[in-house]
């Protein structure tokens, strides 16, 4: 086992037991196999995969350690969704879904997790029309999907019941938070990014319109 990467995880996430960790190690082999042959993420990111995404998703664990309802929507390559499936699996009751209306990128979410041992929970379908599917989480999750206006618009539905979004912002997340105002009323706390200094995460609680 390489010690110094399963460090690196618990400093960023908290505790997590080896098997979880082989199971991330399997998963990031997995995707590098499957971005051979469709676009998962940037290529220009897969030479920092570890670090630029399995640890950036990672991360979202420490801010929410006794989560066990989450819900990705937009979930790509599985960041964060992919990684907080692996990271809860050995907790009992816990349930993760991902929204991926891309077949080819929802195919690749079920067959990895299957073949890191984990039971998915994909949705190939648009985010609209799972707001009936999937029961109101705890946690909704989104990274790169959209701006926030969009975003809290999309999610919603989950949000004014009770579920909190912890989303991933890139450095001009004040204007877009200056944007949502225009339209929502909503709480907001902002996290700081363990591995990406000019990046944030938004907490967003209780939106109402206008």
């Amino acid at each position: 086992m390489d010690t110094a990467k399963y460090s690196r995880l618990v400093d960023i996430s908290g505790p997590v037991s080896r098997e979880t960790f082989d199971r991330l190690v399997a998963f990031e082999e997995i995707f590098r196999r499957w971005s051979r042959h469709i676009n998962l993420a940037a290529p220009s990111t897969l030479e920092a995969l570890w670090e630029r995404h399995i640890l950036d998703s990672a991360q979202l664990l420490s801010l929410e350690p006794d989560a066990l309802t989450w819900l990705d929507v937009g979930s790509g390559g599985g960041f964060p969704g992919a990684i907080m499936s692996i990271l809860l699996a050995e907790k009992r009751d816990s349930a993760v879904h991902l929204i991926e209306s891309n077949r080819k990128k929802a195919s690749f979410l079920v067959s990895a997790l299957n073949e890191v041992g984990i039971t998915p929970r994909v949705h190939a379908k648009r985010i609209e029309d799972c707001h009936g599917l999937v029961q109101t989480p705890q946690i909704v999750t989104a990274r790169a999907l959209a701006p926030l206006p969009l975003l809290i618009e999309l999610t919603e539905p989950w949000l004014s019941k009770g579920a909190r979004g912890l989303f991933h912002k890139g450095r001009d997340y004040r204007r877009e938070v200056e944007e949502s105002g225009n339209t929502w009323r909503f709480d907001l706390v902002e996290h700081e990014d363990k591995v990406d200094a000019a990046a944030i995460i938004l907490e967003v609680r209780n939106p109402a319109r206008r």
